[in-house]
């Protein structure tokens, strides 16, 4: 795992530029990114080429946690985690789980700690010696410096594997170069980035001057082994014939491009196929579509082209007066409302599922994750949860009142998602293995519309 002691210390650089180096190196490797954040493994997958997903202790105990860490992974793999914030900061800032050092524990991960040192000198080795003492699993196996002269490096290393007997196993120099762009959700986008191929090759070409890479690899191999307990999930004891599957359509473009992995995957694992669409470019919705899911990602920036695609709002405002099943999140929310207006006071027209407006408040509205139930069950059974994450600026006049959100440290509550029958809409993004029985319901539901699809038919 590469942690650090807090965010914007080097932490998505240095997982990067490792990721490079070990594909350069023809390393079998594969990529994490510990907690709900969904951009930076995007720069793992789409631009490096090495497989990502997330990893969330908050969302799933830790003997679902072990058994999505090793789903699709064989024992040649080199797997590489990305921690989140400061290395213990958890849920509320102040508990264990969703922090990357309980993942790490869980996994039983090694970890490389880059710490940004600029500016520092021998406070180097007391910062670092608050973080080893807190370390009761003493998974911190490395340290990386970031943001110092090769000079003062070389004076810095032996005192630091002196004082702290633990190996440092490079640096990375300031560098204009090194620098990723961020906006208010995180990092900017990976094709946002006209350069972004050439700048992650060239820090990865640096790393491995001032990093040494077989220390790394050495302390990977010092994992210990992790077990789970038999069994097998419910979905994987199931078989579909084609017959039985249901087509769901998921936007999948520049717009809408959030979506986790494994929630993709448990839609395939309980009877679904994915079929892809861009409200963006396409004039239609996929043929034989039974449900369709809006996932989040940056709609505010393509509002006057998602507007002016009237074919598309057409077609997904007529899906959704047929019955048709819609999961929508966060920026699929913004994009089913009857319209957006930006930061600079613009409004256009969008799909009008929802008869309501959204806006730029300029500001985070919420942040965080949280448990969800609803009030009336459609898509959760009774007393059933599921886990999300919410992060918006932007806020809707019709937030919905069908569901009751509570914040896992404070267990305060509020209202929120627009739920019936066929609807699921909301700001909130979900992790759907820490229910599963939400996807059963979505599929179930993408069955009945697909059953009545065909009595018209016939």
């Amino acid at each position: 795992m590469i942690a650090a002691p807090k965010s914007g210390n080097g932490k998505t650089l240095v997982t990067c530029a490792l990721l490079q180096a070990l594909k350069d190196r023809g390393v079998s490797t594969v990529s994490y990114k510990c907690g709900p954040d969904y951009i930076d493994p995007m720069f793992h997958e789409k631009i490096i080429g090495v497989p990502a997903k997330n990893l969330d202790t908050f969302f799933t105990d830790e003997e679902q946690t072990k058994r999505l860490f090793l789903k699709d992974r064989t024992e040649n793999d080199f797997a590489v985690m990305e921690g989140v914030m400061g290395l213990y900061d958890g849920l509320g800032g102040v508990r264990p789980e969703g922090s990357s050092y309980h993942l790490a524990c869980v996994t039983k991960t090694p970890i490389v700690f880059v710490a940004d040192v600029k500016g520092m000198g021998f406070s180097i080795i007391p910062l670092l010696a608050g973080f080893l003492k807190f370390d009761t699993g003493h998974l911190i196996q490395g340290v990386i410096l970031n943001r110092i002269s090769g000079g003062f490096y070389e004076t810095m290393k032996p005192l630091i594997e002196e004082t702290l007997k633990i190996p440092v196993a490079g640096y990375l120099p300031e560098k204009e170069e090194y620098h990723i762009g961020s906006r208010y959700l995180g990092l900017l986008m990976p094709d946002e980035i006209s350069d972004i191929r050439k700048r992650l090759r060239f820090t990865s070409e640096e790393l491995q001057k001032t990093v040494s890479v077989d220390t790394i690899r050495n302390i990977a191999e010092s994992a210990q082994e992790i077990y789970v307990k038999t069994g097998r999930e419910k979905s994987g004891d199931r078989i579909f014939r084609p017959a039985d599957r249901v087509n769901i359509g998921v936007a999948k473009d520049e717009a809408f491009c959030f979506y986790y992995e494994d929630n993709l995957r448990l839609l395939k694992e309980y009877g679904a196929n994915i079929k892809y669409f861009s409200p963006l470019r396409d004039e239609g919705l996929p043929d034989d579509c039974h449900a369709l899911l809006f996932g989040g990602g940056y709609p505010e920036l393509y509002a006057k082209q998602l507007s002016e695609n009237e074919k598309m709002c057409r077609a997904v405002r007529k899906a959704s007066e047929d019955g048709m099943p819609i999961v929508a999140e966060c920026g699929g929310f913004l994009y089913l409302h009857r319209t957006m207006t930006d930061r600079e006071g613009k409004r256009y027209p969008m799909a009008g599922v929802i008869s309501a407006d959204c806006h730029d408040t300029g500001k985070s509205v919420r942040f965080g994750y949280i448990s969800l139930r609803e009030k009336h069950n459609c898509f959760l059974k009774e007393n059933m949860e599921i886990k999300g994450h919410e992060f918006h600026y932007y806020d809707s006049t019709k937030n919905g009142e069908d569901a009751v959100a509570k914040k896992p440290v404070t267990g305060s509550t509020y209202s929120c998602m627009i739920i019936d029958e066929t609807h699921w809409m909301g700001f909130p993004h979900f992790y759907y293995p820490s229910n599963p029985a939400f996807v059963e319901t979505l599929v179930e539901k993408a069955k009945k519309f697909c059953c009545i699809l065909r009595s018209i038919r016939i």
